[in-house]
């Protein structure tokens, strides 16, 4: 079949695909409307959308080794678009980046800048080196580039381990938005959700591989995009009476930008805000009188506990103090960390609210500070994408270098239509909830709040909390989580809940998408590079085959107990990965690709420094990791932690590529080979 015929062939297929999906949601819509109950409308859009996948997954399988690395090196270039934009839209995209532009404001566009910008990065520095290259994964690519006195399997190993704790932290962040989605929309226990959803991921991966995973991926993107899409056009008519929400955006913002103004000079606003300012205070004191005041309070608890069982008192008293005493910090050093994160917090809320469009707020000091943040984190996004193994193996799949060019564009054409899209809907759900929930009673608090505090009790997703006891929602008093505020979109805007179970299915899809081609990137670099390259070089092609499946299960069920830990929100998780990446890979990619002088020892030496001096600053200053922020450099923020290991990377590769003898002439004559139009 000629590559014409097989486009067209294509193109008929996901034509037909999409008049089926639009008209399976008006006959949802129908059903809704007729009294069909809510919690199945959920169940509908999930397993329906799940069923669908599977089955592409289940017609696409194949033990073809060439399949299953790269899907036949036959994709079109416009397909491979869209299945790399649905690879690259992530549950972080689609569920948090708007979350994130809700709450930061101007300080959320980094992401939007960094991640956009990454894919010119690709198209000029790596995509067409890498097909022409022509090998199956990153590892096999440097390996080749970087021989030298050591055996090549030495630069393999190091490229490895590289990929799979990129790919294994950036899998863990889209398994738990699984998780987060399935929870909400099918009722089930949130750990639960999350092995049901990977079921299916499993289904395509397992089976197919990369042929598997493309065409799924494809399908993926037409369910994700039309979920975007369709409530903040909503959105954006109801408030602005436009049905282009990037045209609508400027409107939105100056109405957001009056509301700003009303909240701030708000009496009650101010009042709640003084109410943190104490607590704040508060806090410091317990602070400065260590261990004393953990001993106290802890006597305090425990007293009231005894005194309420004593007097029979209500059992759901007695519980909530139980709860209490058992969240209490366990020792003083606890108690410290704890109380320190708190206080930060209450300081946090005491603040005006940030206006929306102001770049970086606050003194000259503070505003340098968000500045250089800003700017850091656009850096290691940018440079982050251009080295992720899962995105990179994608341009292995076109039939051609010039193909792989043309994937870029159509990949940054997909991508572009949900990210001009992203910065409306956070103002436009920001003015929703600034002008329809402040200012509600509490004994009024729309479904949607419950619904959305009660799926982790730990750690609510939404918190509204009557601070000054006056019965009345300020803005003060609302906290929501940024993985919460598309999903919850829908109910905020007060529209049908067939909308709620379409942005459902297009969370998952994205959160799908992206662990589909991650978890086939992890066990592919163990089965071809560890396995086959180092192992047993004389494995035939199916039981190479064999031994990735078998990995990928096993490498998909420890990735899904890590999230059911839930190790941070999904943007934080992700901006590690890109550090990461940036820091071990992106270096070795761009210096091995037009410095010829780079050599096998210089390689090893910037793979091993940059991820060491990412890895050891997000543990000097990450919380979560044990780190505090007090051992910041330049006060430069841990996600950003590649702004100091990609240099260091980058300088290690020169010096020791300078300081040893130059590579071989098999390594020069295979540069200019792949530099050559």
């Amino acid at each position: 079949m000629t590559g014409r015929s097989f486009f067209r062939r294509l193109l008929r297929y996901y034509t037909l695909y999409t008049i089926g999906f639009i008209v399976f949601l008006f006959a949802v819509t129908v059903l809704e409307h007729e009294g069909f109950p809510r919690n199945w409308i959920g169940y509908v859009f999930m397993f329906s959308t799940i069923v669908v996948y599977a089955a592409i997954g289940i017609i696409s399988r194949t033990s073809n080794m060439q399949e299953y690395y790269v899907a036949g090196r036959r994709v079109p270039s416009f397909f491979n678009g869209m299945a790399t934009a649905a690879d690259w839209i992530s549950a972080a995209s689609f569920i948090s980046l708007a979350g994130g532009l809700y709450l930061w404001g101007f300080d959320g566009l980094a992401y939007i800048m960094g991640w956009t910008g990454g894919f010119v990065l690709v198209a000029l520095l790596i995509a067409p080196y890498l097909r022409k290259f022509g090998q199956y994964t990153i590892p096999d690519y440097l390996a080749s580039r970087y021989t030298g006195p050591y055996s090549d399997n030495v630069v393999r190993i190091v490229a490895v381990v590289a990929t799979i704790i990129v790919s294994f932290t950036y899998v863990v962040a889209q398994i738990y938005g699984v998780g987060l989605i399935t929870s909400r929309f099918t009722g089930v226990d949130f750990s639960v959700g999350i092995f049901l959803g990977l079921a299916s991921i499993l289904v395509c991966s397992f089976l197919g591989g990369m042929r598997a995973v493309t065409w799924t991926q494809v399908a993926q993107y037409i369910i994700l995009i039309i979920a975007f899409m369709i409530p903040v056009v909503w959105l954006s008519i109801k408030h602005t009476n436009i049905p282009v929400p990037p045209l609508a955006y400027g409107s939105a913002v100056e109405k957001l930008g009056e509301r700003e103004k009303v909240l701030i000079d708000d009496d009650k606003e101010k009042e709640v805000r003084a109410i943190y300012t104490q607590r704040a205070a508060d806090l410091e004191e317990r602070l400065a009188t260590l261990p004393d005041s953990w001993e106290f309070g802890r006597a305090e608890i425990q007293h009231n506990l005894d005194a309420l069982k004593a007097g029979n008192a209500d059992l759901q008293e007695i519980r909530q103090t139980s709860r209490e005493l058992a969240a209490y910090p366990k020792d003083p050093d606890d108690a410290e960390r704890q109380w320190i994160a708190k206080r930060a917090s209450y300081l946090e809320k005491a603040k005006p609210p940030q206006r929306h469009t102001e770049p970086f707020p606050g003194d000259a000091e503070q505003s340098n500070i968000k500045r250089n943040n800003f700017l850091a984190l656009v850096f290691c996004l940018m440079l982050g994408t251009a080295a992720l193994p899962h995105v990179l193996v994608r341009f292995h799949t076109t039939p051609s270098v010039g193909e792989a060019r043309t994937s870029v564009f159509w990949t940054l054409f997909f991508i572009m239509a949900l990210y001009i899209t992203i910065p409306a809907l956070a103002v436009l759900v920001k003015y929703d909830i600034y002008t329809a929930l402040v200012g509600t009673d509490f004994s009024k608090l729309p479904e949607w709040v419950s619904y959305w505090a009660g799926i982790d009790k730990l750690h609510p997703l939404v918190n509204i909390e009557d601070i000054n006891r006056d019965g009345i929602v300020q803005l003060a008093e609302i906290a929501m989580d940024v993985d919460m505020v598309v999903l919850a979109t829908p109910e905020i805007a007060g529209l049908p809940y067939v909308i709620s179970g379409l942005i459902a299915a297009g969370g998952l899809a994205a959160a799908l998408s992206t662990a589909d081609g991650l978890l086939l990137t992890i066990s592919n670099a163990l089965s071809h590079d560890v396995y086959y390259k180092t192992l047993d070089p004389h494995a035939t092609t199916q039981k190479r085959v064999t031994v990735s499946k078998l990995l990928l299960l096993m490498v998909a069920l420890v990735a899904a107990y890590v999230a059911s830990l839930k190790p941070g929100d999904i943007l934080s998780l992700v901006g590690a990965a890109f550090s990461l990446a940036a820091s071990a890979l992106f270096p070795a990619l761009a210096l091995g690709a037009f410095w010829k002088r780079a050599n096998q020892q210089g390689a090893i030496a910037g793979m091993l420094v940059g991820f060491a001096v990412c890895a050891y600053y997000m543990l000097l200053t990450h919380p979560a990791l044990g780190g505090s922020a007090a051992g910041q450099w330049f006060h430069i923020a841990p996600i950003s932690a590649g702004i100091f290991g990609v240099p260091a990377g980058a300088l290690a590769i020169v010096v020791v590529s300078l300081l040893t003898p130059p590579p071989d002439r098999r390594t020069d004559d295979m540069l200019t080979h792949i530099r050559t139009p």
